[in-house]
């Protein structure tokens, strides 16, 4: 037998188990192959990055935020890294949890464009292994999980958040494994009902895990409290339908309720808290700077904290007592600003209405530069060249994962199976929050956290169609319904990939990509 007969039946030995990881494994890999190619152009700092790599920096540096110069994006992207800041804290409005995964990355590679942005490439494409993984779990179905995986790979928005230094990508990282954590405690009580256990592995990483996705933007709070509610419910569900034991009478619904849900409130969401607490460290050392720049007063957003911050209260535990009461303070002042202050605050061109972000009616530019010459990019001499960065979603994927959506509602109400519930509720709980601040500049990049809920919904359609599939013919039509999909996917990924590499591009080539005028 030749070397390349016996490879098929080698592969063929190797169990699922094992398939389950290599298959998520190797689609994690090509995202993060895709999304690090030349991660570090344009060498400047693209719209919001202007504060998270700033920020993560003086974090790295100091342990908290500082302001910093006038001049300190000349001097960064000139290559000069002293004499950056003013050694005032700085008024933050989202928490240290992404910036310090931000940090890491300046922490090996300095405070260049590769350092600051590598950190959301592997943070991207672990959230395509953790989405195939989730998947896999939810469907018993490796192909998949990858057919998932690879649909997030190839999303464009996701993949230009992948490539920036902004938070967002990294909330939606820890939603996702907060999710997973919670569907894979599902399976493992359900394997245990024989009694109630108070000490839940899966429970307490799901709590690590939304505890740094609030960490890293508040609105992570409302996925926390829906996902707490949803496991509770599944395992009251569970213990209610489950066969009475002989001898042991069954407990009631609030019973059953409060064991099963006391130690899951511990379990997930006070870690949360003393998770998201430990990411304030920084602040809570350095208080005493705060209280001097904040605590009088400062503006219309924030009355004097108290008394206190001119006579601190004495001992270790008068400090601690004052530094959480300081971190309180902090915490009112930027939320009456997030709720009130951004209010009357001049329209953005890029800002957009949350109803039209599922289909990405209106995407951001974050780095545009025209008017090049047409030698730049061999474009005709009566033409010009231009360079754009575009948070623009993968249409295909989108309006496919729109349909997906809502296909997703009548097939949970019809068939009550749990699984529908997560996209769902998922999507709903990222969305709806949002319409509640339309009125002030908020933009669609905001969605990407949706994304991997949406492409859960897509491959529980497909999932469905193989699983009605009657007959060998039948589950084929399904599979090349599916394939056809993901190369659509993939060439619409290919066809806008310029627009979201900011290569340099002839003007016809751009204005071809744009589609609808809300694109411009």
């Amino acid at each position: 037998m030749t070397l390349l007969a016996r490879v098929p039946d080698r592969l063929g030995r190797i169990p699922d188990r094992a398939w389950g990881w290599i298959g998520p494994v190797a689609v994690a890999l090509l995202a993060f192959v895709l999304r690090v190619w030349n991660v570090g152009r344009p060498r400047i700092l693209m719209f919001d990055e202007t504060y998270y790599a700033k920020d993560s920096w003086s974090l790295l540096q100091h342990g908290y935020v500082q302001d910093f110069v006038e001049n300190a994006n000349d001097k960064i992207q000139a290559g000069d890294t002293t004499a950056l800041m003013t050694g005032d804290p700085s008024w933050i409005v989202h928490p240290d949890g992404g910036k310090w995964i931000i940090a890491l990355g300046e922490s090996v590679f300095g405070l260049d464009p590769f350092g600051w942005r590598i950190a959301a490439v592997v943070i991207g494409a672990l959230t395509v292994l953790a989405l195939a993984r989730l998947v896999r779990r939810m469907t018993g179905s490796t192909t998949i999980g990858c057919f998932a995986g690879l649909l997030l790979t190839f999303d464009g928005l996701h993949f230009v958040m992948s490539r920036l230094a902004l938070v967002d990508v990294f909330l939606a990282f820890w939603l996702v494994c907060g999710v997973a954590c919670l569907v894979a405690d599902r399976d493992w009580i359900r394997a245990r009902l024989d009694r109630y256990r108070f000490v839940r592995p899966w429970q307490l990483l799901a709590g690590l895990s939304f505890g740094m996705a609030c960490a890293t933007k508040w609105n992570g709070v409302y996925v926390l409290a829906a996902f707490g509610v949803v496991v509770v419910v599944w395992e009251v569900l569970a213990r209610r339908a489950g066969p009475a034991r002989a001898g042991v009478r069954r407990s009631s619904w609030v019973t059953t309720a409060l064991a099963v849900g006391l130690p899951a409130f511990v379990s997930i969401v006070v870690v949360a808290g003393l998770v998201y607490l430990a990411t304030w460290t920084g602040f809570l050392i350095h208080h005493d700077l705060y209280e001097a720049r904040f605590g009088r007063g400062y503006g219309d957003y924030s009355a004097p904290w108290g008394a206190y911050v001119d006579k601190p209260t004495p001992g270790f535990l008068g400090e601690t007592r004052d530094a959480l009461r300081s971190l309180w303070h902090f915490h009112v002042m930027t939320f009456d600003f997030s709720a009130h202050g951004l209010n009357d605050a001049k329209p953005h061109p890029y800002q957009s209405n949350p109803l039209g972000w599922l289909v990405m009616e209106r995407p951001v530019g974050v780095e545009y530069t025209g008017d090049l010459p047409a030698d730049r990019c061999g474009a005709a001499a009566d033409s010009s060249c231009l360079r754009e960065v575009l948070l623009l979603g993968n249409p295909i994927l989108w309006w496919a994962g729109a349909l997906a959506l809502i296909a997703a509602i009548p097939a949970w109400i019809k068939t009550r199976d749990w699984r529908w519930g997560i996209p769902v509720v998922a999507v709903l709980v990222s969305w709806l929050p949002w319409f509640l601040s339309a009125g002030r500049p908020i933009f669609s990049y905001y969605a990407v956290v949706m994304i991997p809920f949406t492409i859960i919904a897509i491959a529980l359609v497909v999932h469905a169609l193989a699983r009605a599939a009657v007959t060998p013919r039948h589950r084929y039509v399904v599979w090349v319904f599916a394939g056809t999909f993901l190369t659509a996917v993939v060439m619409s990924f290919w066809f806008f990939h310029p627009i979201y590499t900011g290569k340099i591009i002839p003007y016809g080539t751009w204005h071809d990509r744009m589609w609808f005028d809300r694109w411009i």
